[in-house]
């Protein structure tokens, strides 16, 4: 199952960003600290590089996420030229409150009344965006929800005389190239309904629990997880739930939503579905498949040239 979803506002959003770029300081992008790369857009990557921007990487929700592996991603990101990350939760005020003093750290030639510290927040969909910016300014400036691409217009906020922050909408890339990274933003709600089928991205959200944590889906549900796959782990979701359709079935649509929403929300456990190993492992495996008009030895489509051109 490959997922593609790019809204469009989502280009509009990438072209305006492009424009604020050069008029911008710093760079603050959030990720999900449970799935770290793949919720990183890399149009982020290639605007701030172009512009030469220091980069403030946020993973959030790390209370969330299993905190070896955010250990394992803080060193890799911080061996990062021009990158500082950080893991927190843009929901504790204690951990937001750090966030000024980390950015005026990147960029210590600006935040004074007369060259203020310009900020540009950047993301993927429901990442947390909107609740940094409205922890950062102690209100309610920018619309939170549970479905993704709430936010859909940039605005310039300030904060007190010295700071900056430009809010941008959620931005997915229009070519997801990896397929499972397609499955993990899914997973953690990151792609509209509209794009998913929720039982597949279950299936999929199951196979990896059973490989990295399988004593969660039993602490969870119940149920032994010895030489099972992610369909079994649905329907033992399902019968443990009583899930059942009228005529007596099981109900494999209502299993599927659940998991998910306990992924989500944490109550299966603090999970992370990629570290900086399985990243590598992922790349150096990927083949990209040959599509009509695509260079038959090896080469690059420019598909890509296009769409940032």
């Amino acid at each position: 199952m490959s997922i593609q979803w790019f809204p469009g506002h989502m280009n509009a959003a990438r072209k305006k960003a492009a424009e604020s770029m050069e008029k911008t300081d710093l760079v603050i992008e959030v990720v999900d600290a449970r799935l770290p790369q793949a919720s990183s857009n890399p149009m982020i990557e290639q605007l701030r590089k172009f512009r030469q921007r220091p980069c403030l990487r946020i993973l959030n929700k790390a209370d969330l996420a299993d905190p070896v592996a955010t250990k394992a991603w803080l060193d890799e990101y911080n061996r990062q030229k021009d990158v500082h990350a950080v893991a927190l939760s843009c929901k504790k005020p204690a951990d937001v409150a750090k966030v000024p003093g980390m950015a005026m750290k990147l960029a210590p030639h600006r935040g004074t009344p007369l060259k203020p510290l310009r900020m540009m927040i950047m993301g993927i969909p429901n990442v947390g965006k909107s609740t940094l910016m409205n922890a950062l300014l102690k209100k309610r400036v920018a619309a939170v929800g549970d479905e993704p691409a709430v936010t859909k217009t940039q605005q310039r906020l300030y904060l007190g005389n010295n700071m900056v922050l430009i809010d941008t909408p959620g931005m997915l890339w229009p070519k997801i190239e990896h397929p499972t990274d397609g499955l993990m933003l899914a997973a953690s709600h990151a792609v509209g309904v509209n794009a998913v089928i929720e039982e597949e991205v279950a299936t999929f959200l199951a196979d990896q629990l059973l490989a990295r944590y399988p004593q969660l889906l039993s602490a969870r549900y119940g149920f032994p997880t010895e030489g099972i796959d992610g369909v079994s782990v649905i329907e033992g979701v399902a019968k443990r739930r009583a899930y059942r359709l009228k005529g007596g079935d099981l109900d494999f649509e209502k299993a599927a939503h659940t998991l998910l929403q306990d992924y989500r929300s944490g109550a299966l456990g603090r999970i992370s579905l990629e570290t900086p190993q399985s990243r590598k492992v992922l790349l150096a495996s990927y083949e990209p498949p040959t599509l009509l008009g695509e260079p038959q030895d090896g080469g690059e489509s420019d598909d890509w040239k296009d769409e940032e051109e």
